[in-house]
């Protein structure tokens, strides 16, 4: 197997298929781009079992991904795909940095949900876009930017529907799209709490990152009940 990429959390090899990489979950958590950062035992595999079932159940309810299939507890095979630079983020309560931002109150409703792009450059700390800044770098057509929004918005209609089966709420989550071969647009990158803020509205207990990002628990603990709670639903 030839590596083509190796990123924070992922690396990428291509197989024999010429549309078909090999993905490889790492035991590595970053966060703060990269300021911080961690080997954990078993988080690769966390997040490879948990990504393999979101963007399952995202074709069970239709929506395209570049998921093939889970070939084993750290391992994945997509379909090659032309990414879009873009980070597409989806927000249905206030979190995070959009809250010292607007000065927004946390976990205020956002109705209708918010839909944000961030420019993928880490060299400029993932800028965030307006439609007519991507469009001006040529990122994607106008007709593309509203193909990626309503895309963004059904996956959150899925994946708000999956957290409520497990009776948590999705706070936000961020995703990546590429191209197919046919020019389609379809889900890539990976769904997990490591892109999502997802919460026990109750409680406030957060099950994502976040628990890492804050230092207020272990990242593989959480990870390990929210994948029960997953497991929970089969």
């Amino acid at each position: 197997m030839m590596l083509l990429y190796e990123g924070k959390a992922k690396r990428v090899y291509r197989t024999e298929a010429e549309d078909v990489y090999r993905i490889e979950y790492k035991d590595e958590v970053t966060a703060g781009n990269g300021e911080k950062h961690d080997f954990l035992t078993g988080k690769g595999r966390l997040n490879n079992l948990i990504s393999s079932d979101i963007f399952q159940y995202m074709a069970d309810h239709g929506v395209a991904s570049h998921f093939i299939e889970r070939i084993s507890e750290t391992e994945q095979l997509v379909r090659s795909v032309e990414i879009i630079p873009l980070e597409v983020v989806v927000r249905n309560y206030a979190s995070g940095s959009i809250v010292k931002r607007l000065g927004l109150e946390p976990y205020q409703l956002m109705t209708p949900p918010l839909v944000e792009f961030y420019y993928k450059k880490d060299e400029l700390n993932d800028p965030i876009l307006t439609d007519a800044h991507v469009e001006m770098l040529g990122l994607a057509t106008p007709d593309e930017i509203e193909a990626l929004k309503s895309a963004a918005l059904k996956i959150n209609s899925v994946l708000s529907r999956m957290m409520e089966e497990m009776q948590l709420s999705l706070i936000d989550f961020k995703v990546e799209f590429g191209k197919d071969q046919a020019g389609n647009i379809v889900l890539a990158d990976e769904i997990s709490p490591d892109t999502c803020r997802i919460v026990d509205m109750e409680t406030k207990e957060n099950f994502d990152k976040d628990v890492y990002r804050n230092s207020t628990g272990s990242l593989l603990d959480t990870y390990s009940e929210f994948y029960n709670k997953m497991e929970a639903l089969k």
